[in-house]
């Protein structure tokens, strides 16, 4: 749930398909509808190093210009200290949209 503009109406919107330079993709492709990963492992870290495109969505969301407005380069080993990753999820306040 997400406004297109600050101080606008939120709307529950379908998220676009993650891009395919994207963390979110490459967990997306595993098949795994959630995991938690400790990113201070060693291997976890070292496999995750490499710097990827990372998705944010607040309280704007903007489809049109998604790669622009929401992602940027970012390397989860470096940011997080631990990961969770759902592969589908729902707005929390759908019934405040209604």
């Amino acid at each position: 749930m997400a406004a297109r503009e600050w101080d606008g109406p939120h709307d529950v919107s379908t998220v676009q398909p993650a891009h395919p330079q994207s963390y979110e993709a490459l967990f997306h492709e595993t098949g795994a509808l959630a995991c938690t990963l400790r990113l201070r492992d060693a291997p976890i870290r070292e496999a995750l190093s490499d710097p990827r495109l990372e998705r944010a969505i607040g309280v704007i969301y903007r489809p049109e210009t998604e790669l622009q407005s929401h992602y940027f380069h970012a390397s989860l080993p470096l940011q997080f200290d631990e990961y969770v990753y759902f592969d589908a999820s729902h707005a929390v306040c759908a019934a405040a949209a209604a």
